[in-house]
């Protein structure tokens, strides 16, 4: 029985040794903790981290330390006070603004007037003129007094307005040629505003002529790089319910009240290439009416562009029998003014101008008008066109009428013949592509 006992003991006997070991830490942890509990403050700091940041000894200033300068002899620099004075101050220095003293350019001792520095700022050198700007206006020996103010005429050199006050165009003539004319200028002063800053250069503007401030809208414009164009209000079909007003130009006038009317509306401002109706369904399709207008408009050297809002044959035909410059519209942009309507008719510019070599559209001035105009133009080059301005599609048509003519005739070309136009030469000349304006 005694073996059996130790038989099952001997497992427990093997565990004495760990079990007194562990006991025995386990005293002495408690002798430990009551004694700091009896002696100790009772205060445990928490530790800190074993890897504390120590700041950096501060580096030995270098020979060309610039905080450290000194001079050849080794002596450094001193910052001295001014003499005679404790501390800085503004004594002399006015609170308010005062006018500039005259004759005085510096050492002033009283504040600037801001008008004074608006205007020195706005005659500084450093003012970039627009690229695109076109010659102000009036050019000297294109104009003489008439009724209203100066008239145009041709210059004793030659010189037509048509092509003087035109803007240069030097694109790529066996592109596709697209030209926009927005009229209606004047009359709105924040649609005005929008189609000067805008559009493209190359689109025209065509003003009102009962305007207000008429010649300072055609300066600004031109200034944007626009050329421009004047309307001659001309009768309508329902005249005199829908008045253009006092100086229309009427059917039935006779030669010398139109002539009158005529250097009245032309006489109000200087600087435009060329006249464009103002409504006229009327008095455009009386051949007799138009060839006396576009006879006193050759004689001045002034173009002419019509809307596209009449009939074609009739306009072409008082043309051909004055020799003017002109040219119809193909399209009207914004009969509808819906901003797909527009597009619409933007996008059958393009696909003219693809046929035909050149489109001309005309629109008025609306906001979705302007709007839609100058968001197309802007990839208009992408897509393979030329945005022009309309004098060079009008000499381009031109010169391609006195071509044809010419082959017609089996006559030759005439390559002395000018315009302003690089399509003023024969296309066929490798000359012609660098000719310019």
């Amino acid at each position: 029985m005694s073996t059996a006992i130790l038989r099952h003991a001997q497992p427990l006997l093997t565990l004495r040794a760990p079990l007194f070991a562990g006991l025995a830490a386990a005293g002495v942890l408690s002798l430990m903790i009551g004694g700091v509990a009896l002696f100790g403050d009772g205060e445990i700091t928490l530790p800190r981290a074993v890897r504390g940041v120590e700041p950096a000894p501060a580096p030995e200033l270098a020979s060309n330390d610039l905080r450290a300068d000194h001079a050849e002899t080794g002596t450094p620099i001193r910052f001295l006070d001014p003499e005679g004075e404790d501390e800085v101050s503004l004594t002399g220095v006015g609170e308010g603004f005062h006018a500039a003293a005259t004759g005085t350019t510096a050492n002033h001792t009283s504040g600037s007037d801001p008008a004074d520095a608006e205007s020195r700022h706005a005659t500084t050198p450093s003012t970039v003129a627009n690229p695109n700007a076109l010659a102000p206006a009036p050019i000297a020996g294109l104009t003489e007094p008439g009724p209203g103010g100066p008239l145009p005429i041709i210059a004793t050199n030659g010189t037509r307005p048509s092509r003087a006050y035109a803007r240069p165009y030097h694109g790529d003539p066996g592109a596709p040629t697209i030209a926009v004319v927005i009229g209606g200028m004047g009359l709105n002063s924040t649609v005005t505003e929008a189609a000067i800053n805008e559009l493209p250069p190359e689109v025209a503007l065509s003003f009102a002529v009962y305007t207000r401030d008429l010649q300072s809208w055609i300066d600004r414009a031109r200034a944007a790089g626009h050329e421009v164009l004047i309307e001659a209000p001309m009768e309508p079909f329902d005249y005199p319910n829908n008045d253009p007003g006092p100086h229309t130009l009427l059917a039935d006038g006779t030669a010398e009240e139109n002539g009158r009317r005529l250097a009245w509306v032309m006489s109000r401002a200087t600087g435009y290439y060329g006249v464009t109706n103002y409504l006229g369904a009327r008095f455009s399709a009386s051949q007799g009416a138009m060839r006396q207008v576009f006879g006193t408009l050759e004689e001045r050297g002034v173009a002419f562009l019509h809307d596209g809002a009449g009939r074609r044959s009739t306009i072409e035909a008082a043309a051909d029998a004055t020799d003017i410059e002109y040219a119809v519209a193909d399209r009207i942009l914004d009969e509808d003014l819906s901003p797909d309507a527009i597009d619409e008719r933007l996008l059958a510019l393009e696909a003219l101008a693809i046929q035909n070599g050149s489109a001309l559209g005309t629109g008025f001035a609306y906001p979705a008008t302007v709007d839609q105009i100058r968001d197309w133009a802007v990839s208009l080059d992408l897509r393979g066109y030329e945005l022009a301005p309309p004098s060079a599609v009008m000499a381009r048509r031109r010169l391609e009428a006195r071509l044809a003519a010419e082959a017609t005739a089996g006559t030759p070309h005439d390559d002395a013949a000018s315009t302003d136009h690089r399509w003023a030469r024969n296309p066929d000349d490798a000359a012609s592509a660098s000719s310019g304006h």
